[in-house]
């Protein structure tokens, strides 16, 4: 069968995370570029591969898919290599439970919010907005105690084994800790801490960081 496709923009943390998956699967892939911010919008052959027009889209032979969720999950089941979803039934139900904290909380806050404010704003020559940065701090710091509880003393985020959560957080953490105030949030959380050590210099990540 035909390589995987993965449809989108490198810059994006939803098409990080599916080629972070196929990248820890060992599944040689094709990105191909699409930029959802550029003008005009996107082309109407793009909108039949996701109606929705957001990214990724994904095609594997004749299969397409979109919806990250959806298109990890496949990947994890459809190919060999280590499993990124836990066999264990409560490791794969906080796996689970953090995927849907990244979505939900950390994706809006850290990287829509906090990046976006103190980073992305300042260099493209525009004002932060103070107040919504403290307003977005104490929801940052609600988004990372509960990602450190959940983790507890594991070696990853939702148990002995890298998964599906570890793929979700990192590229989100990745933006946000380029920002002073991310930066001092996770100090004071010494096992995310170690965790972003190991995951942040897996090859995975390096190869798929936005140039």
């Amino acid at each position: 069968m035909d390589k995987p496709r993965v449809f989108g923009a490198e810059y994006s943390v939803y098409v990080r995370i599916v080629r972070l998956t196929l990248a820890e699967k060992g599944v040689a892939y094709d990105l191909v570029p699409f930029d959802i911010f550029a003008a005009g919008g996107p082309p109407p052959d793009y909108l039949r591969r996701h109606p929705f027009a957001r990214i990724p889209a994904f095609a594997h032979g004749d299969f397409a898919l979109y919806e990250t969720g959806a298109i990890t999950r496949y990947v994890d089941e459809a190919f060999d290599g280590p499993p990124l979803q836990p066999a264990d039934l409560y490791e794969r139900a906080r796996c689970n439970q953090l995927i849907s904290i990244a979505d939900n909380y950390a994706y809006p806050d850290l990287v829509w919010g906090i990046f976006v404010e103190c980073v992305e704003k300042p260099e493209q020559g525009a004002a932060a907005d103070d107040a919504a940065i403290a307003a977005l701090l104490p929801k940052a710091e609600t988004c990372l105690k509960a990602m450190s509880d959940l983790m507890g003393d594991n070696p990853w985020l939702a148990g002995p084994s890298l998964s599906l959560a570890d793929l979700y957080a990192a590229p989100m953490m990745d933006y946000f800790l380029q920002a002073p105030e991310g930066r001092t949030l996770m100090a004071a959380h010494a096992n995310l801490t170690a965790w972003w050590s190991r995951i942040a210099v897996r090859p995975s990540m390096t190869g798929s960081r936005p140039r």
